[in-house]
């Protein structure tokens, strides 16, 4: 997690500085000077790092934030205590994952610094900008280290997903059948089998542009000229590179919004003093987000000449997908309706997160069908979509799980108050930054350009991109504020009890103190499923009198029966 944040830090310092570029082009910023040296003579920052920053900016979110942050870190930390196992299935494979995934940051924060700069093929390194050494500067050595640091990440996050998949098949406690699994391990465990699958089409994708690159092979190449010269590649296609990606790419959308859906269960059933809402149709849900990921893929190349009733399969697929979704964005407000809210930073975080999911997710639908999708592709409407739907998403995911789970992690709480400060402020700004870019993109603008001032026509857009950069600059500074408490709050928080929220999973029975093994003797037993809040006999009384939640490991009372869930 302690990684992901940092990079997370790096990454959001790099949309700051090219959101200053478009909202003031060609400018000259003493800021750019000093962060982007050569690459900002005069303190203009130069167009071929505007796209290499957009590049890494895009690689690391994705991947090296969202991806470990939620995956990585709290897969690691929940599986064993919630199925109340003392150990992940192998830690030595564990100990690779994290060493792997370090390295693979180390390498693409190390790329920034080449002399020919970072990778700046947009985030999805199509060909041929990205197959060609020679065809801009960030096409050299910054793409090769890329492409390296993803292979070594791609080994990372397989090698922790099979962990997990194990652990949990192999190692719940007496009594935790499946059905009483909290859902953050379903997510968490079903996260982990999209991975495997997916995953490795992406390795192969970039071990296939490695040869092209390096050997001469022409996977994705054909009839190039540079310069009116014409190069020795005849018979590949860009588009099976696309085709590649994007078999890993959509899937990835789930990898990152699994988890932050999973932890946002457990936060409202708990925050709510509710049992969850339909408990079974979210593990269905899951399941079918799953399913239905993987046959997806091709709604990201409706303009890239595929087949137009190919088109329309995908159209059909995708439009499907909206209905697990659905069922989850119902099922959420359904547990919040006459629910007991604590309104807690992590319960607004989670609240957040069904806002954005839902606002995200209905351009989806248009983004979805290829009629509409032609209209608004590759424009700032794009882009409004997905930092909506699974960046801010995930991200608020990523902030529920650090506040509720950071007693169990540190033993201390955070300061309730800060928390306060960093959701109301990420939240007015988030939709201040990317509410206006479904605008921007309806009128035309399109993304990853570092200025559009050669249109005359996007002039009266100016004002709209200054608006944005001033909300994103904002919400980078509230991200301070959240590291403080983070960091202050490890050394000098306020000490946590053992069950801070009175919550009812396992990992609540367990020492606060860390030590290897989880539980002090013998591992508790589960007797009910996780969501036993508010739960009373027909006389109104609570099952344990004047406590209104019933952990797992409590026996069930004579006379008392399970949840039918």
């Amino acid at each position: 997690m302690i990684t992901g944040l940092i990079m997370g830090f790096i990454g959001i310092g790099m949309s700051l500085l090219f959101r200053m570029q478009l909202a003031f082009p060609g400018e000259s910023f003493l800021l750019f000077e000093w962060f982007l040296g050569d690459w900002a003579p005069d303190g203009v920052m130069d167009a071929d790092i505007y796209l290499a920053l957009v590049t890494i900016h895009g690689t690391i979110m994705v991947f090296f934030v969202l991806t470990a942050g939620l995956s990585g870190t709290f897969s690691n930390l929940l599986i064993p205590l919630q199925i109340g196992a003392r150990d992940m299935a192998s830690g030595f494979l564990n100990m690779i994952s994290y060493w792997l995934f370090f390295i693979s940051s180390v390498i693409m924060v190390s790329s920034i610094f080449i002399e020919a700069g970072p990778a700046a093929a947009g985030w999805t390194i199509y060909p041929p900008l990205s197959a060609l050494p020679m065809a801009q500067p960030g096409s050299g050595l910054g793409m090769t280290l890329w492409l390296v640091s993803m292979a070594v990440f791609i080994a990372s996050s397989l090698m922790g997903s099979l962990n997990y998949i194990v652990t949990v098949i192999n190692l719940r406690t007496k009594g935790m059948s499946m059905t009483r699994l909290p859902l953050t391990i379903w997510a968490f465990f079903v996260t982990a089998i999209i991975g495997v699958i997916s995953f490795p089409v992406l390795l192969s994708a970039a071990l296939l542009l490695i040869m092209d690159r390096s050997f001469g092979t022409s996977f994705f190449l054909s009839d190039i000229f540079i310069q009116g010269e014409v190069l020795h590649y005849q018979g590949g296609s860009p588009v099976l590179f696309e085709h590649l990606f994007w078999f890993l790419g959509h899937p990835e959308v789930y990898i990152v919004l699994l988890p932050a859906l999973g932890i946002t269960s457990e936060v409202m059933s708990t925050n709510a003093r509710k049992p969850i809402f339909g408990y079974r149709a979210m593990v269905a849900s899951i399941l079918a987000i799953a399913f239905l990921s993987t046959i997806v893929w091709g709604h990201h190349m409706f303009i890239s000449g595929m087949n137009p009733f190919l088109g329309s399969v995908f159209t059909f697929t995708t439009l499907l997908i909206a209905i697990p979704s659905a069922v989850k964005a119902f099922n959420y407000i359904t547990t919040l309706w006459k629910g007991n809210l604590q309104l807690n930073p992590a319960m607004l975080f989670s609240i957040g997160l069904v806002s954005t999911f839902i606002t995200g997710g209905l351009t989806g639908i248009i983004l979805g069908d290829s009629t509409l999708d032609i209209n608004v592709h590759d424009t700032y409407f794009v882009v409004a979509h997905f930092h909506l739907v699974m960046g801010i998403s995930a991200l608020y995911g990523l902030f529920a799980g650090v506040y509720h789970w950071f007693p169990k992690m540190f033993g201390k709480m955070m300061n309730k108050n800060l928390g306060y400060v960093h959701f109301w402020v990420t939240a007015v700004c988030a939709y201040g930054v990317f509410f206006p870019m479904h605008f921007v993109g309806m009128a035309g603008v399109p993304r990853r350009y570092y200025e559009n001032t050669a249109f005359p026509m996007f002039d009266e857009l100016t004002d709209v991109q200054v608006l944005m950069t001033v909300f994103a600059l904002i919400a980078g500074a509230a991200q301070l504020v959240f590291a403080y408490n983070f960091v202050h709050s490890i050394f000098y928080g306020r000490p946590a009890e053992q069950n801070p929220w009175k919550s009812n999973t396992l990992e609540w029975t367990a020492p606060v103190k860390h030590f290897h093994g989880n539980w002090e003797g013998e591992i508790p037993e589960v007797h009910r499923w996780a969501y036993d809040y508010s739960k009373t006999w027909d006389n109104g009384d609570y099952i344990i009198p004047g406590q209104d939640y019933v952990p797992q490991h409590i026996p069930l009372q004579e006379n008392e029966e399970e949840l039918q869930h």
